[in-house]
């Protein structure tokens, strides 16, 4: 099957932090009206402890294109992938689908699995039997560049 505007994902594996974490500012930064900052405390702060619960079986990959983006999924996003985790009905997931890795929404119901984009100009794929598709992991996290 050919999906329309698709691009390989590449996939990194976490390498071991050695450092002690960024600094970590332990006093909750106000979306509101700015908060007085006199008494907080700095810690350390590890990404790896906070994004990568099961280090055997965590992936990063790229986003590539915008078949996600009602998910917050933009092109070069950074996505954190677990493969113990258990695929499940409206998961987002990387799945190998007929020579491609592809991130979707799972949608599974008794008359079959779908793989739902979030952008209503990409088609819903149905999967059949004929389709050589692996579901590899399940998204658990995406980092973002804001600037």
């Amino acid at each position: 099957m050919f999906i329309p505007n698709t691009k390989p994902l590449t996939i990194f594996t976490p390498e071991p932090s050695t450092g002690l974490g960024a600094a970590f500012l332990d006093i909750g930064v106000s979306a509101g009206f700015p908060s007085p900052a006199e008494d907080f405390t700095e810690e350390r702060l590890s990404l790896d402890h906070e994004l990568v619960k099961n280090k055997e079986t965590t992936f990063f990959a790229r986003v590539s294109g915008q078949s996600m983006i009602g998910a917050g999924l933009n092109d070069n996003d950074l996505l954190v992938i677990d493969r113990s985790i258990e695929p499940s009905n409206n998961k987002i997931a990387v799945c190998f689908l007929d020579g491609e890795f592809t991130v979707k929404r799972l949608r599974v119901d008794q008359d079959g699995m779908w793989l739902q984009p979030e952008n209503p100009n990409y088609p819903i794929i149905k999967i059949t039997e004929e389709n050589n598709f692996i579901i590899w992991g399940i998204v658990t996290n995406v980092i973002k560049k804001v600037y």
